[in-house]
């Protein structure tokens, strides 16, 4: 299976952050699974370290270094990504999701028929099949 991490998940792995759960862990260390990262997580951590480099200890290039040394795979963003982006419909009836990074992600793993792993509980008004909450 090919998953697609989002950018808390990665940081939480890389880290062997105590945050990350056991389903997470276990999808992630399964050899038969591709792992992959996408350029807007380089692009978001880049921005949160510029930012608050005192609670963001990683710049994006040194997140984009360390997952390539674990062998997880870079997904750039493309505008096919992009075109699928705008199918994407938030059902959220008392929540607004304002988060772009995340958008695109799911739009990426739509897009190509990945899993998006995430621990954010909001992603799920997506309501798309591509969504794994963990």
């Amino acid at each position: 299976m090919k998953l697609l991490l989002d950018t808390h998940i990665v940081l939480w792995a890389l880290d062997d952050n105590p945050k990350l759960s056991e389903q997470a862990k276990l999808l992630i260390m399964d050899a038969s699974n591709d792992i992959y990262y996408s350029s807007a997580s380089v692009w978001e951590t880049t921005i949160k370290y510029m930012s608050k480099p005192d609670r963001i200890r990683l710049s994006g290039s040194k997140l984009s270094e360390l997952c390539r040394k674990m062998g997880y795979q870079m997904m750039p963003i493309t505008d096919r990504h992009i075109a699928v982006l705008e199918t994407l419909v938030f059902y959220g009836d008392h929540q607004v999701h304002n988060d772009p990074f995340d958008r695109i992600m799911i739009a990426q793993a739509k897009a190509d028929e990945m899993k998006f792993v995430t621990h954010d509980s909001k992603l799920r008004f997506y309501n798309e099949s591509c969504v794994i909450t963990v």
